[in-house]
């Protein structure tokens, strides 16, 4: 929402920005205050996802709402579509678009965050809100193609409506881009492994942990396995912490407990030598290809990915790297001599990865609107 979303906007001189959600460091770096100064951020959201500290975010965004009366909303968060939409209601001429960055229902009924009763209840208070919101929205954005069949409200709406922006990778203020592409280390130094954005047991972070074990062994040097990302989970977490502390020769935690910043993650991929995709099976993410994905290939970084069709075909395009079923036990003797005798991005770090054409078709849309 603000790396992408908000730097697009900002290159055109007559537009404000306001960006309201959870703040981060990356709110308060000089870089990004002096690279884009009409910007402001707003922290409404605040504590878990069932706090009272949340309830109360509805508060702090109905005051914005009524105090900036913006020519455009795009709401990213579907907690908020209640209040825009009462806002759109009460005001003549009030447009909002509504951008779906994961398939929220699903997400809910099937990924055990929430138990019993409250599951079912997010999960249908979600998929009525979502269609209301879809029927008054002036457009609505994805960002998966595949969202478009796996939501039934969208198959109502004209297809000018429905407009796919994929996650693709934005580069920081002022960051220049490798033209190389990364290159694994040479025999007795250590094999930097990188773990990064969600930490859940669903995205592999025991099967990470179980694979930088046992290649550790294998790899002459060893390896190092970085985890930097946001934990939702509090006792998954402690486990973490716990890994790390006991193994801190090979393992590093950054984050878990509140939010990175951006800056911090793409610092950790520029130091890194293979990504890791270790996603476990699962329906909410078979059809979705992860920001960590474009991440990684915009830096050249090589990545071991569990088996999956949709990745695989990036995969095979670019050269990017392998596929490994984390589940199973492996040949780590055999997959390092893989990892050492294959040429990664042979054409090169690729481009069509990053978010520049994206970007350009968010400002067809708005021009459209506004």
């Amino acid at each position: 929402m603000r790396g992408k979303f908000a730097e697009t906007l900002l290159r055109r001189p007559q537009v404000q920005v306001h960006v309201a959600g959870r703040a981060t460091a990356d709110d308060l770096d000089y870089r990004l205050v002096e690279a884009f100064p009409r910007i402001c951020h707003h922290d409404i959201f605040r504590g878990s996802r069932l706090s009272f500290n949340r309830l109360l975010a509805q508060g702090r965004y109905w005051r914005l709402l009524r105090v900036l009366q913006p020519a455009v909303v795009i709401v990213h968060a579907p907690e908020l579509l209640p209040l825009t939409l009462l806002w759109q209601w009460l005001g003549k001429g009030r447009r909002f678009v509504y951008d779906i960055q994961e398939n929220y229902a699903l997400n809910v009924s099937t990924q055990r965050v929430y138990r019993g009763l409250v599951r079912r209840g997010v999960a249908a208070a979600l998929r009525w809100v979502q269609g209301l919101a879809a029927s008054r929205a002036a457009a609505i954005i994805l960002a998966e193609a595949s969202y478009a069949d796996e939501l039934p409200f969208l198959r109502m709406l004209p297809p000018h409506r429905v407009l796919v922006l994929e996650n693709k990778y934005q580069p920081l203020p002022g960051q220049v881009l490798p033209q190389q592409p990364v290159k694994l280390p040479p025999p007795g130094e250590p094999l930097r492994l990188l773990y990064s954005g969600t930490i859940s047991e669903l995205n592999g972070i025991w099967e990470a942990l179980a694979f930088a074990r046992l290649l550790h062994q294998a790899w002459p040097g060893g390896v190092h396995l970085t985890i930097i990302g946001f934990c939702q989970q509090p006792q998954l977490l402690r486990q973490l912490q716990e890994q790390a502390a006991e193994h801190a020769e090979w393992l590093t935690l950054i984050g878990g407990q509140e939010l990175v910043p951006h800056a911090q993650v793409v610092a950790a991929i520029e130091r890194s030598h293979l990504g890791l995709l270790p996603y476990r099976p699962h329906t909410s993410t078979a059809r979705c290809r992860p920001t960590k994905l474009f991440e990684y290939l915009a830096h050249g970084l090589p990545v071991v990915t569990s088996p999956n069709a949709l990745w695989q075909l990036v995969l095979q395009q670019h050269g990017a790297g392998l596929q490994l079923d984390f589940s199973q036990p492996f040949d780590a003797p055999e997959l390092v001599n893989v990892l050492r005798g294959t040429n990664f991005y042979p054409q090169g770090v690729p481009i069509d990865v990053l978010w520049t054409e994206e970007g350009k078709k968010l400002w067809r849309l708005l021009d459209s609107l506004v």
